[in-house]
């Protein structure tokens, strides 16, 4: 589900800017947490049914149709259905939240570019905060898959409209066993991606694979204050399979002044500020063509990189 927030200025997502003031829900202040999250959760699942009724029709025209050109096509008019999904539940949302995002680096940003989204990821409430940022700044976000997935009833069917990305990613103890797959992975997921030669892109990525909280941070014995340990695996394959087409990194760091909320805190109204820290940062040349799980100098320098990139985010949310 996506919940966002009334819009700043006229800039295209529904975001804050720094320093704007706080908006204030049209909600009465005397409306109790229950009826709020009932009323935002009957105005989500309307707006979902809604949209999901064009965009499986346009999913099944596109999956009979194997006119290349015409379902590229049908690819920006679905993920044009998933803007529209994002827009109107940020709408209705602002009308129960009250939540101010305070947003930092986003210019230059290009809704027709291709990039690499890495953030780090504290609650559920990551996602909508990151649909809402970005919704007509940048691409339609992605997920990569496991390829399992695309079975799931209906879910399965509206990832594949929306071209997210299925990988089918073998364990380093998988392939020991069974030499034949080495490499397979990568070629699975160029496969999957090659449709974005020509469909802009963003790929998100939770780099640290879990939403941090203070148990794991303390099993992992993370040498980062705010920040779990970095997984680069995830991200050295989409650069092996993506790296030539990917034209930036963004980095974002996402700190919730009052502590980490759940969505129904969300909901309720009860988390009255965010603040998203935003980085276009290029493709380091030195990482690109390398692979990660052979090449042993490689991984080096690859978990070098994201480490100086996590410490970097790490001391930024100090700041923050």
């Amino acid at each position: 589900m996506s919940f966002g927030w009334p819009r700043c200025g006229s800039g295209p997502p529904p975001c804050y800017c720094r320093g704007s003031p706080l908006p204030r829900s049209s909600m009465p202040a005397s409306l109790s947490a229950v009826p709020r999250v009932a009323l935002a959760l009957v105005f989500v699942a309307t707006n979902t049914v809604l949209h999901c009724i064009p965009l499986f029709v346009l999913a099944l025209v596109k999956l009979v149709l194997p006119v290349a050109v015409v379902r590229r096509g049908l690819s920006r008019m679905l993920a044009g259905i998933g803007e529209s999904w994002i827009r109107i539940n940020s709408f209705m949302m602002s009308r129960f939240a009250g939540t101010r995002i305070v947003v930092e680096g986003v210019e230059g940003l290009r809704h027709e570019g291709w990039y690499l989204v890495l953030c780090n990821h504290q609650s559920w409430v990551d996602i909508p905060v990151l649909q809402s940022v970005f919704n007509r700044r940048i691409p339609l976000l992605r997920f990569f898959l496991k390829s399992q997935l695309i079975w799931v009833p209906m879910l399965g069917l509206a990832w594949w409209a929306l071209d997210f990305p299925f990988m089918k990613r073998y364990s380093r103890e998988v392939v020991e066993r069974r030499p034949e797959l080495r490499g397979k992975d990568v070629e699975a997921t160029r496969k999957a991606c090659a449709k974005y030669r020509k469909l802009p892109v963003s790929v998100m990525n939770f780099v640290e694979g879990t939403r941090f909280t203070p148990a794991k941070h303390a099993r992992q014995q993370s040498p980062f204050t705010h920040l779990l340990k970095p997984r680069a695996g995830g991200i050295a394959l989409v650069l092996d399979a993506m790296g030539d087409m990917l034209e930036a990194i963004v980095d974002v760091s996402i700190v919730y002044p009052q502590g980490r909320p759940t969505v129904l805190d969300l909901m309720a109204g009860r988390v009255h500020e965010v603040r998203v820290h935003v980085r276009t940062l290029p493709i380091p040349a030195e990482l690109l063509g390398g692979d990660y799980e052979t090449d042993a100098d490689y991984r080096e320098r690859f978990q070098t990189w994201l480490n100086a990139l996590w410490n970097a985010k790490d001391a930024r949310i100090e700041r923050i």
